[in-house]
């Protein structure tokens, strides 16, 4: 079937909440059990089938889970009931991450969501699942005002002059990791404040952009995959972002060749991650900055998402209340 650009569809928002839902759910039910790739497993399943439900032919083109062999939906796969369907529906490019935050899932601890991105076919960078240097500030600065070839001291002299504040008012969102112990503290020598996050470096960019997470700018490395996702949301909330991926052999570039990227190296803005028109939904697994967690009661739970379109720059959440008697077992559990 010849796949196309048809404009997506303004009443697929809701559809894709529905699949963030579903992958929200099933994940919550492994919350703080210590099993991480059960977790992410119950996540891949639920939003597979919710994917089923919707009128898209979708192709997944932003998979999870080559890094740490966890259970995913794989690049290439055919999503969405319009492939079989006479009534077809939209072409459209998908990018998922079926449980950012598998461990702290597993651990009970904060910001693991449930998250997706539509784009017309050919919108959204074609990233290997290795690693990605990223840089991020929220809407509202003059372009370039950080870059991510600057030192953090630099960087964060130029956003606290932009802000018109001093460094001292500013908070730095940074992955937890010891790759990261230099930039943590070039920040706090530089007298930046810093929030350190365990896991879920999509809900920690997308951060930037919502001025109730107190989050001025997102430094450091994660993985390439959540970094299209970061920027999907970025377009359509408002943003700057820088990323380039990072490659530790001759066989990821190869691997990255063949997958459309010719110059390793590149810096990739928001747009050259998520070009078009551009859908971005998340639901809350566990508490976080940006959305709450699943509150299951026996036969009862509710949600709370966000769902986003870059045509509009309109920004929806969502809270559900959704009936176990009534609602299909298969995205629940």
């Amino acid at each position: 079937m010849i796949r196309d650009s048809t404009p997506v569809d303004r009443n697929l928002a809701l559809e894709l909440v529905r699949v963030t839902e579903a992958a929200a759910l099933a994940a919550s039910r492994w919350i703080g059990r210590g099993d991480k790739n059960a977790a992410d497993g119950a996540a891949v399943d639920a939003m597979r089938r919710a994917f089923d439900t919707v009128a898209i032919r979708g192709t997944v083109v932003i998979g999870e889970g080559e890094m740490d062999e966890a259970p995913m939906l794989f690049i290439g796969e055919e999503v969405g009931h319009g492939w079989s369907s006479e009534a077809g529906g939209p072409a459209v490019d998908i990018a998922v991450d079926p449980l950012e935050g598998t461990s702290i899932t597993a651990k009970g601890a904060p910001n693991a969501i449930a998250t997706l991105a539509v784009a017309q076919p050919g919108g959204f960078l074609h990233a290997p699942d290795i690693y990605m240097d990223k840089i991020a500030v929220g809407p509202g600065l003059p372009e370039g005002v950080v870059h991510i070839d600057a030192s953090p001291a630099e960087n964060l002299r130029e956003l606290a002059k932009a802000k018109g504040c001093d460094i001292a008012d500013l908070m730095v969102c940074i992955l937890d990791r010891d790759r990261h112990k230099a930039i943590i503290k070039a920040c706090r020598d530089a007298g930046a404040r810093i929030m350190l996050i365990g896991d879920g470096d999509v809900a920690g960019v997308v951060a930037v952009s919502q001025p109730e997470a107190g989050v001025d700018l997102y430094l450091g490395s994660g993985g390439a995959p959540e970094g299209v996702l970061a920027a999907a949301a970025l377009r359509c909330i408002g943003g700057q972002m820088q990323g380039r991926l990072l490659f530790e052999d001759d066989g990821q570039i190869e691997r990255a060749k063949g997958m459309g990227i010719t110059d390793p190296n590149l810096i990739y803005s928001v747009e050259d991650m998520a070009r078009g028109e551009v859908m971005f939904s998340a639901t809350g697994v566990t508490n976080g900055a940006m959305l709450r967690g699943v509150r299951r009661g026996p036969q009862s739970a509710v949600t709370h998402s966000i769902v986003m379109r870059s045509s509009t720059g309109t920004v929806r959440y969502v809270e559900a209340h959704h009936n176990f008697a009534l609602k299909p077992r298969a995205f629940i559990a």
